[in-house]
């Protein structure tokens, strides 16, 4: 286990904490503030220790001026402010003359959000290329620094790799709860185990499903998964969402093969058409035409997948059943989602997408544990480690004794 807030003598300190702030934002408006909110316990832990605290985070990707004035933090400041109750400073630059000022006035339990690190990625990617100039200056705001950014940990970044690479570091409280959760949850779960994936990826999901498959009784596949799938097994799928890479085709077919009495497809699907938007229709696999787009999934599926739902002990969920955000193709997450709701197994929602369906119907207080990861949080149950952490110190695994 890596280094936690506990085994670090923090008292104090200037500390530099990385936090996954890539929320939702229009119009200045914060969509959903789930990572904001699981940051907390970390901030008031280090607050508890008096800390003077200089906070970094990512939002979007930045590939252009005009993004830069697109993907502010500055929405973040004003909502952790409202949620702290206290003051939070905001600079509108991550490097500058004016965060070494400000960061040498600082006394223990200010607070400060350095404006998105990404910024940096313009024009020539210092942040995700992991710059060595860029994590010094990072590192040498502070004394300690805390990657509690969950999200972003399966990236090698400055301001995540780099940094910690040069100050005393360990993991914040929401990266210790997320490590745990996984573990206890879905590497090692109770069984039956009912795997749930979805979403627009297939190559990003094939790597999980072959490490999911051999410990899950069912595999309830929608989206571009179950499109590849019907597209194998000879149905016409139209125009909709499908991997055209032929070593992932050949790598789902051997998975289907072998699985066949685990893996579960839809029976109906919801679709759409490109060149006419009012294009709705309910269709039977056999009916789907080559104009048609799948959108979402029919209740026939919903029904035929509630029978593994009630029967697992737990249910992980990744990804949606189709375009959730348009409310003419949300039935048949939203029904997936309550069906899951409704059990007593416990149940995990796998960060991205599926969490923002999750909040989008309500529904964020009837599962178990919601990963704030995403991408990571895949990565994780891939490989049980993720890249960021590769520089953390390891927890201490020998006793001293008092002789």
């Amino acid at each position: 286990m890596k280094k936690t807030l506990r085994d670090m003598d923090l008292k104090n300190k200037k500390v530099l904490l990385r936090c996954d702030y890539n929320v939702p934002i229009e119009n200045g408006v914060i969509i959903d503030d789930t990572k904001i909110l699981a940051s907390l316990d970390t901030i008031e832990y280090l607050l508890n220790q008096n800390c003077s605290i200089i906070i970094l985070s990512h939002l979007g990707k930045v590939k252009s001026e005009e993004d830069k004035l697109k993907y502010t933090l500055e929405p973040v400041a004003k909502r952790l402010k409202e949620l702290l109750n206290t003051k939070v400073t905001f600079s509108k630059q991550c490097v500058s003359t004016i965060v070494e000022e400000a960061v040498a006035k600082m006394a223990p339990l200010d607070i400060i959000l350095l404006e998105n690190t990404r910024h940096r990625d313009y024009p020539n990617k210092e942040e995700s290329g992991n710059d060595l100039q860029l994590a010094n200056y990072w590192a040498g705001l502070a004394d300690v620094f805390v990657m509690d950014a969950f999200g972003s940990a399966h990236r090698r970044h400055a301001s995540t790799y780099g940094v910690a690479k040069l100050l005393p570091s360990c993991i914040g409280l929401l990266v210790e709860q997320e490590i745990n959760a996984l573990k206890k949850y879905v590497m090692e779960p109770k069984r039956p185990f009912t795997v749930l994936m979805g979403g627009a990826k297939v190559d990003d999901k094939l790597p999980i499903i072959e490490k999911l498959i051999p410990s899950c009784d069912y595999l309830l596949l929608t989206g571009a998964l179950a499109n590849t799938c019907l597209q194998i097994l000879g149905f016409n799928i139209g125009n909709s969402i499908v991997t055209k890479e032929p070593h992932l085709i050949e790598q789902m077919k051997k998975i289907l093969v072998a699985n066949k009495e685990k893996i579960m497809l839809p029976l109906d699907v919801i679709v759409g058409r490109k060149y006419n938007n009012d294009y709705l229709k309910h269709l039977n696999l056999i009916d789907i035409s080559d104009d048609d787009i799948i959108l979402d999934i029919g209740m026939k599926t919903v029904e035929k997948y509630n029978n593994a739902i009630l029967e697992s002990k737990t249910i992980f969920i990744n990804g949606t059943a189709g375009k959730y955000e348009d409310d003419r193709f949300a039935t048949g997450t939203r029904e997936l989602l309550l069906k899951v709701a409704l059990t007593d197994a416990i149940t995990v929602i796998g960060g991205g997408d599926s969490v923002s369906a999750v909040n989008k119907f309500g529904l964020k207080n009837e599962f178990t544990y919601l990963s704030t990861g995403g991408g990571a949080t895949l990565e994780y149950i891939k490989d049980g480690k993720l890249d960021a952490f590769d520089a953390i110190e390891e927890e201490s695994s020998y006793e001293v004794l008092d002789v």
